[in-house]
C-alpha cells in the first residue's frame, strides 16, 4: 500500500556476487629453475545484506530499484596473492520489516532491532590456486578451481510498523483527531470514509517524561475480508501491537455491534490478534450531556463486561488523561 511516500511493500530480485577463479600461474624468477605453482586464491563474492535502520519508517527507496547486485569476487594472482572479495551490498530497512521468498512466501527473517543483519544472499566462494594441488607426483598442476556462481532469488519486504498501541475502527471514527491531539502526529484529518490511507505513528506523552508509541490505520469496515473497502492488508501493521484500542463514535447506532464486527474482522484476519490486550473508547461524547452518558454508561457495563471501556472526546479533549492512564497500565501490568 502507498501514499505519497509512504510503501510498505515492495519486490525485489538480488544477485550475490561470484566468486574470483584461483590462478594456475608457475612461479619465474632468473636463476630459480622449476619455481613451482604459486598461483594465489580467487576472491569471495560479495553479499547481500539486509540491515535495519531506525531512522527509516518507509520502503521508499526501492520504489525505483528493484534490482540489486553485489560485486564479484577479483581473481587469484601470482605469489599465492589473494583476490580481493567482492562489495557486499546492503539493504537497509525500516525495523519490522519482514523478509519473505517471493515464490514460497517463506518467511526468511526479521528485522527488528537497529543494526541487524541478515545475508540474505551469499557471495560465491573463490576458487582456490593451483599451488593448493601440488603434490609428490603432480609438482607442476596447471590447473585451479573456478569461482562459484553466486545466488539469485526473488524475495519481498512487509514493513509492519513497531507500535505499543494500535488504534481500531471503522472510518470517520476519530482516530486520526485522537492520534493528532494525544501525539505530535499530524495525520490527514477530514468529514469523509478512509481519509486515512497509510499508517501514522505518533509518540504519546505520559508522567515524568514516559512515553508510549502510538498507530493509526486506515478503517476497517464489514467485508474487509472480501476486500471491501481497503482490504486487509494494512491490518498487518497492527500485528505487533501489545494493546489494541478500539475507537467507537458514540453516535452509533449499535456499539456493542461495532465492536463485534470490528473483533470478527481480526479474527478473520488473524486469530492471534484477539489474544492482545483491548481497551474500548467511546468516542466524540462531547455531543452527549451528563444523562445521556450515565444511561449509555449503565447499558455498556452489561455489554463489556469483560473489556474495559471509557468516554472521551478528542475535540474537547475529554478524558485523554483518563486513557493514557488506562493505556499505561495495561502496558505495564507484565512489568508491575
Amino acid at each position: 500500500m502507498r501514499e505519497g511516500n509512504f510503501i510498505d511493500y515492495v519486490k525485489l530480485h538480488v544477485t550475490s556476487g561470484k566468486g574470483g577463479r584461483g590462478s594456475a600461474h608457475l612461479h619465474r624468477e632468473k636463476y630459480i629453475d622449476k619455481g613451482g605453482p604459486d598461483g594465489g586464491d580467487g576472491g569471495r563474492g560479495g553479499h547481500v545484506i539486509i540491515r535495519g535502520d531506525k531512522n527509516l519508517w518507509t520502503l521508499f527507496e526501492f520504489n525505483f530499484k528493484r534490482h540489486i547486485r553485489a560485486g564479484h569476487g577479483e581473481n587469484g594472482g601470482k605469489q599465492r596473492s589473494t583476490g580481493r572479495d567482492g562489495e557486499d551490498k546492503y539493504i537497509n530497512v525500516p525495523l519490522g520489516t519482514v523478509i519473505r521468498d517471493t515464490d514460497s512466501q517463506e518467511v526468511i527473517a526479521e528485522i527488528i532491532e537497529e543494526g541487524q543483519e541478515y545475508i540474505i544472499a551469499k557471495g560465491g566462494l573463490g576458487g582456490r590456486g593451483n599451488w593448493h594441488f601440488k603434490t609428490s607426483t603432480n609438482q607442476t598442476p596447471r590447473y585451479a578451481q573456478p569461482g562459484i556462481e553466486g545466488e539469485e532469488r526473488d524475495i519481498t519486504l512487509e514493513l509492519k510498523v513497531l507500535a505499543d498501541v494500535g488504534l481500531v475502527g471503522f472510518p470517520n471514527a476519530g482516530k486520526s483527531t485522537l492520534l493528532s491531539v494525544i501525539t505530535a502526529a499530524k495525520p490527514k484529518i477530514a468529514n469523509y470514509e478512509f481519509t486515512t490511507l497509510k499508517p501514522n505513528l505518533g509518540i504519546v506523552k505520559y508522567r515524568d517524561f514516559r512515553t508510549f508509541v502510538m498507530a493509526d490505520i486506515p478503517g476497517i469496515i464489514e467485508g474487509a475480508a472480501e476486500g471491501k473497502g481497503l482490504g486487509y492488508r494494512f491490518l498487518r501493521h497492527i500485528e505487533r501491537n501489545s494493546t489494541l484500542l478500539f475507537l467507537i463514535p458514540c453516535d452509533a447506532e449499535d456499539i456493542k455491534k461495532q465492536y463485534d464486527i470490528l473483533v470478527d474482522e481480526l479474527r478473520r484476519y488473524n486469530p492471534e490478534l484477539l489474544d492482545k490486550d483491548r481497551i474500548v473508547a467511546i468516542s466524540k461524547t462531547d455531543m452527549l450531556d451528563e444523562e445521556l452518558k450515565k444511561e449509555m454508561d449503565a447499558e455498556l457495563k452489561h455489554q463489556f463486561s469483560d473489556v474495559p471501556y471509557l468516554f472521551i472526546s478528542a475535540v474537547a479533549h475529554q478524558g485523554i488523561q483518563e486513557l493514557k492512564d488506562a493505556l499505561w497500565e495495561v502496558l505495564n501490568k507484565e512489568v508491575e
